[in-house]
């Protein structure tokens, strides 16, 4: 049997979890800049380093691969909401700190607010396929809920308030501002990119919140 040459190279077993995670990244980066109809899936693998099959093998085609990016995204919030661990702090606290973490994480993430701005165009179509997403949110609404009767029960809220429309208003209250910062700032003729700005809307959003929610 021929001795091993020393230059030879052992073939690497490839690792699929890394694989999917190169994929997801870049594809994050290519559907962020050119959207789902204007990203291409051989630039995708190309920025993943690896072969545009292997796209395929792993998501099934490009509609599944930009629907995994979402979920990942929409994961990836959840999860840093439940690292606040909320229901363990007082009512106001809670819900201050959701404010802060939701605005820093918009303000911290734009690719997000591109991602959701398109699929938005799209009619959402992705999204309404996920069996995750709705699973994903329950416990959001569940905690949200839990703060809302602790603030009832403490005399800090008032009664009636839904979770839901609660949630979408803090989520609009920063989305918006985040995602036309350079119409505003062109309007208002004032930086509202500037770190100073950023601060005093976040600021801004936790206390009129707040206030809202007073008996």
């Amino acid at each position: 049997m021929p001795a091993k040459r020393s230059g030879d190279t052992v073939p690497q077993r490839r690792d699929p979890v890394a694989t999917r995670k190169k994929l997801l990244t870049a594809a994050r980066e290519e559907f962020a800049r050119h959207g789902f109809a204007g990203a291409r899936v051989d630039e995708i693998a190309e920025r993943a380093g690896v072969n545009k099959q292997l796209v395929y093998h792993y998501f099934g085609d490009k509609d599944a691969l930009y629907l995994a990016v979402l979920e990942w995204v929409y994961a990836d919030i959840r999860e840093q909401e439940r690292q606040l661990n909320l229901e363990g702090l007082p009512p106001g606290k809670a819900i201050r700190k959701l404010i802060e973490a939701s605005f820093d994480y918009l303000a911290t993430n734009p690719d997000f607010i591109v991602l959701l701005n398109d699929e938005n165009r799209g009619g959402a179509r992705h999204v309404r396929g996920s069996t995750r997403l709705e699973a994903m949110h329950s416990p959001l609404v569940k905690s949200v809920s839990h703060i809302l009767h602790e603030g009832v029960r403490a005399g800090m809220f008032r009664k009636g308030i839904d979770p839901i429309q609660l949630y979408i208003s803090i989520a609009g209250l920063s989305y918006f501002y985040l995602s036309n910062t350079p119409t505003l700032s062109a309007i208002f003729g004032k930086d509202l990119s500037s770190r100073a700005a950023r601060r005093a809307r976040r600021r801004h959003v936790a206390d009129l919140v707040l206030h809202s929610l007073r008996p």
